[in-house]
């Protein structure tokens, strides 16, 4: 596969995520002529998305905003909103919660997931649109595009990617960009 093809950028809206055909945990992301490798859930794509399945929702989701951790990763310019990751933030994954699928601050006592992580999976963390303007319990909780592990091993549901892959996708992303993911 190769890892990154020059092509136009801007007239690209959907950044598609098909799901490799031999490892349903990897998948190839394309977007503008542009096409790097990713990781998903650990249990691979589901068009059926439950909280704590680790599987990545089959959909269409818009890209709302990011996080990141500027303290630690120097991001190109880029039109998509950005907010810089702080102590007190979290992201509730408690479906009975109120706050279910939010950012929450901490200290928060019901099941969340820390914002500021000390693996940098979070240094640059892009909040899709899966159950957030029509939210339901149960449906699945802080479905990011965020940074990889080493080897590209399997996410809890989100899309990952190599910051050296985030910063040239980052650059062409604005708010509403549409990231597909394909089964």
């Amino acid at each position: 596969m190769q890892r990154f093809r020059e092509g136009n950028h801007k007239s690209s809206a959907v950044i598609t995520v098909r799901a490799a055909p031999r490892d349903r945990r990897r998948a190839i992301v394309s977007f503008g002529g542009m096409t790097v490798p990713a990781a998903l859930g650990r249990s691979g794509t589901t068009p059926l998305k439950r909280e704590g399945d680790g599987a990545t929702p089959v959909a269409a989701m818009r890209v709302l905003y990011g996080f990141t951790r500027g303290e630690r990763v120097r991001l190109p310019p880029t039109a998509l909103p950005m907010k810089r990751i702080r102590k007190d933030m979290a992201w509730c994954d408690q479906p009975d919660h109120p706050a279910y699928n939010r950012q929450v601050k901490n200290p928060f006592r019901s099941s969340h997931e820390e914002m500021m992580r000390a693996d940098g999976l979070y240094d640059v963390c892009l909040v899709l649109d899966w159950n957030i303007t029509s939210r339901k319990r149960h449906r699945g909780s802080a479905i990011f595009f965020h940074l990889i592990k080493p080897g590209y091993q399997p996410t809890a549901g989100c899309i990952a990617v190599s910051l050296t892959d985030m910063k040239r996708l980052i650059r062409f992303m604005r708010r509403g960009t549409v990231v597909r993911v394909l089964g």
